[in-house]
This record gives C-alpha cells, sequence and structure tokens, in this order.
C-alpha cells in the first residue's frame, strides 16, 4: 500500500497562469506559500519560516484557478507530490517537484480575519463563487499504467 497525499492552506504568490492544450483540456500553474511560526528556543524570539510550492491544476480546476484565484488569497489545495525532470535545448537537466491538486478551495485573502489594512480591490469575476470545493474527476491511473505492472514488487511481505 501507497499514499502520496498533500494538504496545504496557504497564500497565492502570483495570479494563475493558464494554458489551453489543443485536445482543449486547461491547466493553471500558481505558486502557494505556507509560513510556520516558531519560537527560537536559545534566544526566544519569533521566527517564521516559508515553503514555496508550485501547484499544477487541470480542466476543471483550471478553470476555477483562472476565473477566481488571485495573488494574496488563502485557499486549500489537496493533491498529490509530483516529480518531473527535462532536458533543456544545451543538454542541462532541470528537476521540478509540483503539487497536482485534486481538490481546491478558496479561503478567503491575506489579511482578511486581521485588523491590519483591508487587502486590495479583488479583480474582476464571474457573480457567482463556487459553494463547495471542486475535485479533479480525472482518472490518476491509465490503461497503459495498468498494463506496465509486471506483477512483482519489492515488498517484504
Amino acid at each position: 500500500m501507497a499514499l502520496n497525499k498533500v494538504l496545504l492552506i496557504g497564500n497565492v504568490g502570483k495570479d494563475p497562469e493558464v494554458r489551453h492544450l489543443e485536445s482543449g483540456a486547461s491547466i493553471a500553474s500558481f505558486s502557494l506559500a505556507t509560513t510556520e511560526r516558531f519560537r527560537d528556543r536559545n534566544s526566544g524570539e519569533s521566527k517564521e519560516s516559508t515553503e514555496w510550492h508550485n501547484i499544477v491544476a487541470w480542466r476543471q480546476l483550471a478553470d476555477l484557478a483562472e476565473n477566481y484565484i488571485r495573488k494574496g488569497m488563502q485557499i486549500y489545495v489537496e493533491g498529490r507530490i509530483h516529480n518531473r525532470s527535462w532536458d533543456d535545448q544545451s543538454g542541462v537537466k532541470h528537476y521540478v517537484t509540483e503539487i497536482v491538486a485534486d481538490t481546491i478551495q478558496l479561503l478567503g485573502r491575506r489579511g482578511d480575519n486581521t485588523d491590519a489594512a483591508p487587502a486590495p480591490a479583488p479583480a474582476p469575476r464571474p457573480a457567482q463563487k463556487p459553494a463547495a470545493p471542486v475535485r479533479n474527476t480525472t482518472p490518476l491511473i491509465t490503461p497503459e499504467d495498468l498494463n506496465a505492472d509486471n506483477g512483482e514488487d519489492d515488498l517484504p511481505f
């Protein structure tokens, strides 16, 4: 048994970049910042550590990102870790770790629940907001993946 599951709540770092493929599918990518706040044991000083995550959303989730998600918004993302690599034109190999979203839920804008200055006005959007999280219904396993299994694994039991 294996599990590849990621749950994140964070602030969107940039407006989503959306591409529409020839097949009609759309793909959105954007960054998400998660910040951990802690107290330093030695100095007692309050510190922060921010991690940046590359989020990739397909089809309906990409449409949601294109229409509703903007820089600074707080969102919930549920998905899986995906690593990929490619060689550029000069032969240099590049690696990237992404979170492929299965669910995205809009939570608000950074600063909505604080007494700080109000957040900037949101960009124009369609009149309706989704009431529930949007789930990606794309199957995660293709028929080719099923045929590639030779029935052997390296599990000790």
